[in-house]
């Protein structure tokens, strides 16, 4: 007896599919804004629409992405500002901010807890940050990127680098050896001349009141910064929560910025 092949159901004709009826939802409506990417207009908007996309421009000229022309240090240098922040998540878990143990610690670190290798990391990103910071800023001087309309955002790229420099600093009392104690004693020692905010700064004894000096050794921004008069455990927890939370929300905040900017200016500069 012959029997007849069945064949897939098919949908009505002028009926929606699951798919169509999916996408004619509020739900699906509220969460994408625009059609499947299919046609050029769509994947723009895919682009602008997307939380993590948005930031990118959606078309980049093909000599402002040319390796020989960028050197692609500024995505270097946010790479390994997210190398530093996840290694730098990991030591938390280990490390405590205090004098009888902060040593301690990052000995344990080195040696027998197995994030030591994160420790490392840690540390040589950090190296790698500030020459590749100091390398994208001297290939935007040498390509004249800093030229109108990108001035203010060379502005917020010079901010970023003096962050850099600070997380670098900060973190560099950490390890609480002899060598990091001295190290912090002697740069810190050179904000007593800083101006007006320095007393042993310019213009910081014209700032009296009663015939008394506002600035002193005990009220000047090398005190504020150590917690002191020297650097003691009141340094290292200050410095500890300035590299750990302080800097980097602020860099975090400039580098939005700095990428919506480069976007607003007309994407990466091309070649002069």
């Amino acid at each position: 007896m012959a029997t007849v092949p069945q064949t897939p159901p098919t949908k009505e004709p002028g009926k929606p599919g699951l798919l169509a009826k999916v996408r004619d939802t509020q739900v699906w409506k509220s969460i994408f804004r625009h059609g499947y990417p299919d046609t050029q207009r769509n994947r723009a908007l895919a682009v602008l629409s997307n939380v993590f996309l948005h930031l990118h421009p959606v078309r980049v000229r093909k000599s402002g992405i040319a390796l020989s022309f960028t050197w692609c240090m500024g995505g270097v240098t946010f790479f390994l500002f997210l190398v530093e922040a996840v290694t730098g998540i990991l030591l938390m878990f280990y490390y405590r901010p205090v004098a009888y143990s902060a040593y301690n610690d990052i000995q344990e670190l080195r040696e027998t807890i197995p994030l030591g290798l994160m420790r490392e990391l840690h540390r040589w990103g950090a190296h790698a940050m500030v020459l590749t910071v100091w390398l994208h800023m001297f290939r935007v001087f040498m390509t004249g990127s800093y030229k109108p309309p990108r001035e203010f955002n060379w502005v917020v790229g010079v901010v970023l680098l003096l962050l850099t420099l600070l997380l670098s600093f900060t973190g560099y009392l950490l390890p609480w050896d002899q060598l990091a104690i001295w190290a912090i004693t002697v740069g810190s020692n050179m904000a007593r001349a800083t101006p007006l905010m320095g007393h042993e700064g310019p213009g910081a004894s014209l700032l009296t009141l009663d015939g008394e000096h506002l600035v002193t050794a005990g009220s000047d921004v090398r005190f504020a910064l150590l917690g002191g008069r020297f650097v003691g455990e009141n340094a290292l927890l200050r410095f500890y929560v300035l590299h750990c939370v302080f800097i980097p929300v602020i860099a975090v905040m400039l580098m939005a910025v700095h990428f919506w900017r480069v976007r607003k200016d007309g994407g990466i500069s091309g070649p002069l």
